[in-house]
């Protein structure tokens, strides 16, 4: 893997030893860099789980990708890095108490000093890696994340406009490779069950928001305020992916 280039395709300018300092830059800027998206699944391009697959859609072709393709190359680049990381398995939550599979979404703990949170790959989520401490708030402008301990999980957490503290999904400290998830990220591009499988999603972090694109409907939030608009055309579209997310089909 051109670490340089992974870095260029991130605008990332900063240092690169392997401190908490540089993690955190590193996850901003992938987070606002690379989008979150479904689009393969929609134009009949596999995903393949091995790195010079990822690297050539992510770096070279500047697309985005979904869980399994964000977190799996984002822990690739760490570790060229020099950073000490483990791949771990999320469920994701469907309700307070009902989860997905074990075997689901993963994630990253990156482990310094402390141990640390890192997931570039689950959509409109935290932007900075959230420490390994139960019931430690981590504010992000309008947004806050905590970490909450039932054994064997770790649970993360994200507070609601309402106040609430809403879970997103719960996670063990178990290893795991990225070939772990073949199977579901099959189940993810074929399934009719699957959720990724009935819209396309393309989602960015912006500094002061976000920006989604989900079919037709382009979703633009600024400090919390949210507006819409129903693009006109498949070529409105494709336009509209290129010009505000920087991805060319």
């Amino acid at each position: 893997m051109d670490i340089h280039a992974y870095l260029q395709r991130l605008h990332y300018q900063g240092p690169l030893e392997p401190t908490l300092q540089t993690l955190q830059a590193l996850h901003t800027a992938h987070m606002l860099a690379v989008p979150f998206e479904n689009l393969s699944l929609h134009y009949h391009q596999p995903i393949v789980l091995q790195e010079e697959a990822l690297y050539e859609k992510v770096v070279k072709r500047r697309r985005g990708g979904f869980c399994y393709e964000l977190n799996g190359l984002f822990a690739v680049l760490l570790r060229a890095l020099g950073f000490d990381v483990t791949m771990v398995s999320a469920s994701m939550a469907h309700s307070a108490d009902e989860f997905g599979p074990e075997i689901d979404h993963p994630t990253l703990l990156v482990h310094l000093a402390e141990d640390w949170l890192a997931d570039v790959g689950n959509g409109d989520s935290f932007r900075s890696p959230l420490r390994l401490q139960v019931d430690l708030e981590h504010i992000e402008g309008e947004q806050a994340y905590r970490l909450q301990r039932n054994h064997p999980y770790w649970i993360m957490q994200k507070r609601t406009a309402a106040g609430l503290w809403e879970t997103e999904y719960r996670f063990t400290l178990q290893p795991h490779s990225l070939s772990d998830f073949i199977e579901r990220c099959h189940y993810y591009q074929t399934s009719p069950e699957s959720h990724f499988t009935h819209n396309r999603i393309c989602s960015l972090a912006m500094p002061t928001g976000r920006i989604t694109l989900k079919d037709l409907r382009l979703i633009t939030t600024i400090h919390g305020n949210k507006e819409e608009r129903i693009l006109s055309s498949e070529e409105d579209f494709l336009n509209t992916l290129a010009e505000r997310f920087g991805v060319v089909l």
